[in-house]
């Protein structure tokens, strides 16, 4: 239905001050000569060759291969390659070893390389999954380089560099702000005569337009399941005054299966009316490059998905708008404002693989020269002193502006930010895919989806916690 890095040491030779030529004179004549040549040879010749051998021995650097793994589209590799290049032109001993991918396998590739104990030095982490990478070890503390300066967070608001503690220790440096948007189509939307939705728009209102989207159009009302990312059902719980986990993570923290059961009716409904694509579909499309969803191409109307999204998309379909997702009927609070994602480091890493990823990671986030690249494409940064430069900097392109004002369309429907996601977070949301799965598939009902959610979530839970 679619229309779509080891160590190389370097032994420097200091010149000896003494001519040899002069020694085997003076001891032809009795050592008398050596010794006066000794006396009249400048102090400045020696101290010149003392400083010269002194800065041949600082510039001999160690040189380091970082391997860094990331996920994201074509235009992220693009742009993330290009940074690399220009990071090893001023900084000739760091070279790095990529392994760029999809969203889709790359968190089950990470853990196998971490079980292995070869996972890349520098990782790209998201929240869902931080707190099961630090707490089985890893990835490293990384404020000891904040403590020392190495990695500046002065401009960083201390809420959002706390999204990356997770116990005591900084898991991750986080490098962008998210917020879960909804992006739509507009041309599709008009041909389908559902009017630009606004912020008080309940999930009512949009299973309605939905709907018509797909019945007066046969596109997709929307072209994302609501399974393949957790944090829409912990939003849906959120409004509903509960907590997708408790406060100890070792359980669910809702109490009443009630909420979860509406939630698969709700996905069920949207599926069986065609608004929405059964697995199947939605199986296809996730394997299609973002710049080529449905959304993009005219085949939805809606796709959920984060703010940066139409950025991503960018010079393919210049026409996306984000709205900020459906509200609760009694317009209770849900929406947060979310770390978009994390840079870790690796515990198998050498103390100078890590001193190395460190110092990159904080050029990547603080440096204008980096930032003019990336261009808020993996999120809204987080040092305020960027987010002032982009702004003044008079290059960013019009999608860029209209995610950065998504944030101020947002935040007055935001409410506080949940905690990390706990350990056996990948897990979790598996089970939650296979329970909405199961009732789609028609081999449960609703009830015993979540009664059977409820029984292998707890256990994940209670073992990872």
């Amino acid at each position: 239905m679619i229309r779509r890095k080891k160590l190389l040491s370097a032994v420097l030779a200091v010149a000896m001050t003494a001519s040899m030529a002069a020694c085997g004179s003076a001891e032809e004549k009795g050592g008398t000569q050596a010794a006066e040549t000794q006396a009249k040879q400048p102090a400045a010749e020696t101290a010149a060759a003392g400083e010269a051998a002194e800065e041949a021995a600082e510039s001999t650097e160690e040189q380091i291969s970082l391997s860094i793994a990331w996920w994201g589209g074509q235009t992220r590799h693009d742009y993330t390659q290009q940074l690399l290049d220009l990071y090893t032109q001023s900084h000739p001993n760091v070279t790095f070893e990529t392994s760029p991918s999809g969203w889709d396998g790359y968190f089950d590739k990470l853990a196998t390389q971490a079980a292995a104990g070869a996972m890349p030095d520098i990782v790209q982490m998201d929240y869902l999954y931080i707190a099961t990478y630090a707490n089985n070890g890893s990835v490293i503390d990384l404020q000891p380089f904040v403590d020392n300066g190495t990695i500046d967070a002065s401009n960083i608001d201390e809420a959002v560099l706390g999204t990356g503690k997770i116990g005591d220790s900084l898991a991750g440096m986080v490098l962008s702000n998210s917020i879960l948007a909804l992006t739509y189509n507009p041309d599709v939307l008009a041909e389908a005569e559902v009017e630009t939705p606004a912020t008080d728009w309940t999930w009512t209102d949009y299973a309605a337009a939905w709907k018509q989207i797909h019945e007066k159009t046969g596109a997709y009302g929307i072209e994302t399941n609501l399974t393949d990312n957790i944090n829409v059902l912990n939003y849906y719980v959120r409004q509903r005054g509960e907590k997708l986990f408790s406060d100890d993570n070792k359980s669910l923290g809702y109490a009443d299966d009630a909420v979860f059961v509406d939630y698969i009716n709700m996905i069920t409904e949207l599926v069986d009316c065609g608004a929405m694509p059964n697995p199947d579909e939605y199986a296809q499309i996730s394997t299609l490059p973002k710049e080529s969803f449905p959304v993009v191409t005219g085949d939805a109307g809606f796709r959920n998905d984060w703010n940066n999204y139409a950025v991503i998309a960018e010079g393919t379909n210049d026409k996306l708008k984000l709205m900020t997702p459906p509200m609760a009927d009694d317009g209770t609070k849900a929406l947060w404002v979310k770390p978009g994602m994390f840079f870790s480091v690796s515990s198998t890493a050498s103390e100078a693989e890590q001193q190395a990823a460190a110092e990159f990671i904080n050029w990547f986030v603080n440096s204008e020269e980096a930032n003019a690249i990336i261009m808020a494409e993996r999120g809204v940064p987080v040092s305020s002193e960027i987010r002032s430069f982009l702004a003044d900097s008079g290059k960013m392109t019009p999608k860029q502006v209209e995610m950065f004002e998504y944030v101020d369309l947002a935040v007055p429907v935001c409410a506080e930010v949940p905690a990390p996601d706990p350990a056996g977070i990948s897990e979790v949301t598996t089970a939650f895919q296979d329970a909405v799965y199961n009732v789609l598939y028609g081999r449960k009902t609703a009830e015993e989806a979540a009664a059977a959610f409820r029984t292998t979530a707890d256990e994940i839970l209670a073992r990872n916690n």
